[in-house]
């Protein structure tokens, strides 16, 4: 199946670096682009943000600056979350949650079109944290040719049995409850109703649709990382850090797959999930060898 967007109006002209956008589905998307001499040929590295952030974040930010300095163009996608033109800030938990996981994947095939558009010839695909599963799922797809490598760090693991523990450890209460009530509203045709006074994600007493609330906590094999690595075509480069405290068990789980030779593992030592410092210097020097390989 391609993720390919069901509208794109793309502005005319020819991108300049710093913040672009576009109009897709009614809403506007914004980036940042960084270009080197590279562009438009590429490779350009096509970065997705983790969960409830934005694309300059730290980490996001530090990688795009490193990745200009080794002479690799890159794109910081800004996940709309559900909303129209979102700021480069946190989401607000006081802001009523449409967004669904998978929104993503369509958003990061939007602008994979987007790139096109500017002539890129050569993408590659990076993403962190959530953003990394969000990144496997769409390449895990029938995905255009124009993606030639893909670059996963610390990406989402998930296990239902996991997510309700976690879910009670940090609210105090048990999940099934509230995913059984959103999911008979969706099944009734209702899953753009509200559902206040819930806790979702990381925002507590917060708002959110039972569309939206199903589709985070639903069991879904394809939101644990490692389970869609097989499906990927492509050469891919996946980044665990071993002081790594928000994606736990990930090691584990890569340890435990066939070999293959379309994925290496790099095992970060004293690395946590944002890699930091000469951390993400290393990273994008592993990086950049992966991309001239």
């Amino acid at each position: 199946m391609k993720w390919l967007p069901l509208l794109i109006l793309l502005f005319a002209g020819a991108a300049q670096a710093g913040e672009v956008s576009f109009k897709y589905n009614g809403m506007t998307l914004r980036a940042n682009l960084e270009k080197t001499d590279n562009w438009p040929k590429g490779p350009v590295v096509l970065m997705t943000h983790g969960t409830l952030g934005h694309n300059r974040m730290e980490i996001i930010s530090t990688l795009q600056e490193l990745f200009k300095e080794n002479g690799v163009s890159s794109l910081a996608i800004n996940l709309s979350l559900g909303l129209n033109n979102r700021n480069s800030t946190m989401y607000d938990c006081a802001v009523p949650h449409t967004h669904k996981h998978t929104d993503a994947i369509r958003e990061i095939a939007a602008w994979v079109e987007w790139l096109k558009f500017e002539d890129v010839k050569n993408i590659v695909l990076l993403g962190h944290s959530r953003g990394g599963n969000q990144t496997a799922w769409y390449a895990a797809a029938d995905i255009d040719p124009i993606i030639s490598k893909v670059i996963l760090v610390a990406p989402q693991v998930w296990s239902a049995d996991h997510a309700a523990k976690d879910y009670e450890k940090r609210y105090g209460k048990p999940l099934q409850p509230i995913l059984d009530k959103a999911l008979s509203l969706v099944k009734a045709g209702k899953g753009k109703q509200f559902l206040k006074h819930t806790d979702f994600i990381y925002c507590k007493d917060t708002t959110v649709t039972a569309e939206a609330f199903v589709n985070y906590y639903q069991p879904d094999k394809r939101m644990d990382t490692p389970h869609l690595l097989d499906q990927i075509k492509r050469p891919v480069l996946l980044f665990v850090g071993t002081e790594d405290k928000v994606v736990k068990g990930l090691l584990k789980k890569l340890e435990k797959l066939p070999v293959s030779g379309n994925l290496t593992v790099e095992v970060m030592e004293g690395a946590d999930h944002f890699f930091r410092d000469l951390y993400a210097e290393d990273l994008v020097d592993r990086a950049v060898e992966f991309i001239r390989e």
